[in-house]
C-alpha cells in the first residue's frame, strides 16, 4: 500500500523513495513557486536573507497595507539567464517580469504588514513562527550549503541564534516540544538510521524565529 493512502507511519528507519506516477494533466506544468513569510522589520530580516544566506532581491512593491519583498537564490533557470549571469541588475529586471516570474521555482516572499516593526504584544498582535505550543504549523525554510559548520560559526558571528549545532543527534534537538510530549505527540527516540543524517544538519533562528535548516550538498 502507498505510504500516502493510510495515517499510520512506515517502520521506524525506514526509507521509502518516491514512486509516484507521472503528475496527471489537470495538474501538468504546476511549480512551488514561492514561500511567504511574514516579518517584523524589514531590515533584520533583508539583511539575514540577503547578507548572511546570499539570497539577491528581484522586486519590492509596497501594496499599501504592506510590502512584498521577493528573493531567490542567483540564478533561477531562465532560458536567457546566461546573457545576466554578470549582471546582477539586468537578472533583476528579467526576473521581476512577470511571465518569467511565475515560472520560477524556489522564490522567498518577505511580507512586512506596516506597524508589525514596533512592538505588537501589548496590542494583542503576536507573530507565530509555527514551532511554539499552541500555534504549532510551519516547520522551517531549508538552504542547502556546501560547509554546514562554516555556515554555523560565520552565522553565530554575525549574532545569529543557533538552535541545533552540526553533530548534535539527540532527540532534544529536534523542534518538538515538551508540550506535545506531554500530550502524548512525537513520543520516542530517534531511530539511529535518522541520526545519522541528523548529525550533519543544523538549524539556525531567523530575525523572528523561524526556524532555517541547513543541510550539507554534500551528505554523506
Amino acid at each position: 500500500m502507498p505510504p500516502n493512502t493510510t495515517n499510520q507511519p512506515p517502520e521506524p528507519g525506514s526509507l521509502i523513495r518516491g514512486s509516484d506516477p507521472p503528475p496527471g494533466p489537470a495538474t501538468a506544468g504546476y511549480k512551488l513557486n514561492h514561500l511567504m513569510l511574514r516579518i517584523r522589520s524589514p531590515a533584520r530580516s533583508l539583511h539575514f536573507y540577503k547578507d548572511l544566506l546570499g539570497l539577491r532581491s528581484i522586486f519590492t512593491m509596497n501594496a499599501g497595507p504592506f510590502t512584498m519583498y521577493y528573493l531567490a537564490i542567483r540564478l533561477p533557470t531562465l532560458p536567457q539567464r546566461t546573457q545576466a549571469k554578470e549582471n546582477l541588475q539586468a537578472w533583476a529586471v528579467q526576473t521581476s517580469n512577470i511571465h518569467a516570474l511565475t515560472q520560477i521555482a524556489g522564490l522567498l516572499e518577505l511580507y512586512h504588514i506596516h506597524g508589525t516593526e514596533e512592538d505588537c504584544e501589548g496590542r494583542g498582535l503576536e507573530l507565530s513562527t509555527g514551532n511554539e505550543p499552541p500555534a504549532l504549523g510551519f516547520g522551517h525554510v531549508g538552504f542547502s550549503v556546501p560547509d554546514v559548520g562554516a555556515a554555523v560559526e560565520r552565522l553565530r558571528g554575525a549574532g545569529v541564534r543557533v538552535f541545533k549545532e552540526v553533530g548534535e543527534t539527540g532527540k532534544e534537538t529536534v523542534p518538538i516540544s515538551g508540550w506535545e510530549e506531554a500530550r502524548g505527540v512525537g513520543t520516542g527516540e530517534l531511530h539511529g538510521a535518522y541520526q545519522r543524517f541528523w548529525g550533519q544538519i543544523a538549524y539556525v533562528l531567523d530575525p523572528d524565529g523561524y526556524f532555517v535548516e541547513l543541510v550539507p550538498q554534500n551528505m554523506q
